[in-house]
Formats: C-alpha cells, structure tokens, sequence
C-alpha cells in the first residue's frame, strides 16, 4: 500500500486525490492529529483490508465504485456517495468488488 499526505489549506477534488494503481491500494492522509484522523483510499478491484477492529468509530464515505464493507460479520455493498459507520472495537474489513475510492474519517473519544 502506498501512503503520503496532502498539504493543508488548500481545495480539492475528493475523487482526484490520487489515481488507481493496478493491484494496489493507495492511500493519502488528508489530516492527523491527537482527536484522529481522515485518510483517503483508492483500492484496485480485489484489493482489501483485512479484518480487524479499531478502538473508536471510523466513518467510510464511497467517493467512486463499490466496495463490500463488512461490520460484525454483516456484509455492506457500498456505491458512490454511500456511508456506514463501524463502531468501536467491532471487527470490520472492506473488499474492493470493483475499483473503489474511499474517505476514512476516524475520530477519537
């Protein structure tokens, strides 16, 4: 997975933070800091991230395509301009069922 950030201060074209890469999942940090975070992901079809749980809600935002977004062992198919929350310390995984770009906003308690 690639990762760099972005600069602040400045306006943005969400479903142009970055491109798709074949195979791979790119991922942009727009803002980090002690209360969380916000990242932007591209994934490439078939890309994923496994299972796993967080120690706060994360709120994903489909900016572009599908992705399978699974919470609890609940199966969410997500397009453009959908959302689902995934509660703390919930296990959650998301799948890319076609290429599919990302907001991951994770705020802490």
């Amino acid at each position: 997975m690639s990762h760099s950030s972005i600069k602040s201060s400045q306006t943005y074209v969400l479903k142009q933070l970055a491109d798709y890469a074949e195979g791979a999942t790119v991922s942009k940090i727009l803002t980090k800091n002690k209360g969380g975070n916000v990242t932007f992901f591209a994934f490439d079809q078939g890309q994923n991230l496994s299972e796993h749980t967080a120690p706060y809600d994360a709120t994903v935002l489909i900016l572009d395509g599908v992705g399978k977004i699974t919470v609890g062992g609940e199966e969410h198919l997500l397009n453009e301009g959908e959302m689902i929350i995934m509660p703390a310390n919930i296990p959650h995984a998301l799948e890319a069922v076609a290429p599919f770009k990302m907001m991951l906003i994770m705020i802490k308690p």
